[in-house]
């Protein structure tokens, strides 16, 4: 498995109006994506994000952190299944494309491993 990215993942209760912190004080303001429930803000150069999430659409929780695979997201899923760890959310490709599984890490966080169409 290649980790190609990881993003901080803050929950809030409104995306609009963790905004103006994230986005206008902290500068991180090119809006990657916003789908209402989840956003992400980063650097105009890329090297800083964050996503917000008010609560996971599909899963039963909310993870701490996003973690990129790119294609090893089955490699990554059999792994994790291999070495006994608690899959909270089962390998998924989700309606907006992007294909992922949460894992609870053995010091109880809960972690989105997740490959987007795009990478």
């Amino acid at each position: 498995m290649q980790v190609t990215h990881v993003f901080a993942d803050l929950s809030v209760p409104d995306i609009s109006e963790a905004r103006d912190f994230y986005a206008d004080y902290l500068g991180l303001d090119v809006e990657a994506f916003n789908m209402g429930w989840v956003a992400r803000f980063q650097s105009a150069d890329g090297r800083a994000a964050v996503q917000l999430v008010t609560r996971d659409a599909t899963a039963p929780l909310d993870a701490v952190i996003s973690v990129a695979v790119g294609d090893g997201i089955e490699e990554a899923y059999e792994e994790a299944t291999r070495r006994g760890f608690d899959i909270v959310h089962p390998l998924t490709t989700e309606p907006w494309g992007v294909r992922r599984f949460f894992v609870r890490a053995p010091d109880g966080n809960v972690i989105n491993v997740t490959n987007h169409k795009d990478e």
